[in-house]
This record gives C-alpha cells, structure tokens and sequence, in this order.
C-alpha cells in the first residue's frame, strides 16, 4: 500500500490549483489537505494541517512564495517545500535554497515533472526540473568569486521589511499595512522608511519597479 501523503498548494490562480489537485489525486495514497490563495493563507493553513509536501508559486499577493517558505519552516521544519513557477531565474533559486525550499519546478514542466518532484521531497531527496538544473549549473559556471561575495540589497532587509515593500508595492497604504500586520502606522511608516532608504528607492513608483524587476509582484 502506498504511503500516505499530505499535499497543501498555494496559488492565486485557482486553475492552477486544480490541476495540481487532479496530478496530486490521481496518485494512491497522495491527498490534498488545504488550498491558499495567497502566502499568508499558505502559511495558516500549513500550521493547521502540517502536511508533508508545501507547493508554493513565487509571484502571490499579500506574501510571496520565497518569505512564505521561511515562514512555514521556521514553525515546520520537517515540512518539504516545492516551488512550482513560470520564472526562470538562478538568482531566485539561489534564494530559495537558502530559504530551505527543495525543489523547483516549472509550470510548463509540471504534468510530467510534477509526481516525480513531489515523490522525491517525500523520500528527503531535492528534485529540479531539468531546465531550471541547466540554468544554475550555467549560473554556476559564470560566477566569479567577486560576484559571490557582492551581497545584493535585497538581502540586507529583515523579513518584515520585504514583507512591508511587497505589500507597498501591491498599492497598500501605511493604515492598511498597519491593520494587516497588527502594528502602528508609525511603525509601518519607520519600516518603509528603512527599507527605501536600503534599497535606494525614492519614490512609491520606483518600489513597483523594484518589487516587479525581482518578480515579488507580477506586473
């Protein structure tokens, strides 16, 4: 008898949510526990359910698939994280890693690639879509040590900050962004100080371009 296996999938896209389902069900023993629209969903439903295998896009309003991946495995970490996306990107993959996520496929990859990733993360084995292992090894080979040291602004924000300029750049207000995170608009407004003060961003506008460039939002 095939073993158990707890699935939950995050996507703002809920075509894409039931094809995970129909590739997910149609393995004995495999069952989709939960569905979130967005990365502060996934994280609640995730702590309710604890399912073995997380499925996050990247791109989903209110948190994004990278600071949601944090969230859930800091509170899960015997949780196996894969990212199913359209970007292409060695940089994210990078982060991601570093995040704790184990697997990266691609959408386009997913009806073929999509039982072997989740089969691999359950057996405590990482699994990349072909293209996605091609463009790191790639990646890889182009990178001089200068590059490897150079730390990106990004990565000097702490995780409410990218959580702040996310939801910034989806047109939310310091009132709103207060609401939501439980905190004051004075706060709110200090954090989004400090992080367009780090990323050298002076205007609203150019958090748009940020947040779209490093595909934290879709444009």
């Amino acid at each position: 008898m095939a073993k158990p296996l707890k699935v939950l999938i995050a996507d703002d896209h809920e075509v894409v949510r039931q094809g995970v389902r129909t590739i997910v069900e149609s393995q004995a023993g495999w069952s989709i526990v939960a569905e979130a629209k967005d990365g502060l969903e996934a994280v609640d439903r995730a702590l309710q359910t604890r399912p073995d295998v997380v499925l996050l896009d990247i791109s989903m309003p209110r948190l994004n698939g990278l600071e949601a991946a944090k969230k859930i495995l800091k509170q899960l970490p015997e949780a196996q994280v894969l990212i199913l996306t359209m970007y292409e990107s060695d940089e994210l993959v990078r982060q991601l890693l570093m995040a704790g996520a184990r697997g990266y496929v691609l959408k386009t990859d997913a009806k073929r690639d999509l039982v072997d990733a989740i089969h691999s993360l359950s057996e405590g084995r990482p699994f990349f879509t072909s293209k996605v292992a091609e463009m790191m090894l790639e990646g890889f080979r182009h990178q001089n040590q200068a590059a490897r040291a150079e730390v990106s602004p990004g990565d000097r924000l702490t995780a409410r900050e990218r959580q702040i300029l996310q939801m910034l750049a989806e047109g939310k207000t310091s009132k709103d962004i207060a609401t939501a995170l439980k905190i004051s608009v004075k706060t709110a407004d200090t954090h989004r100080a400090n992080l367009m003060r780090k990323l050298d961003l002076h205007s609203l506008a150019d958090v748009v371009r940020y947040a779209i460039r490093n595909k934290i939002i879709e444009p």
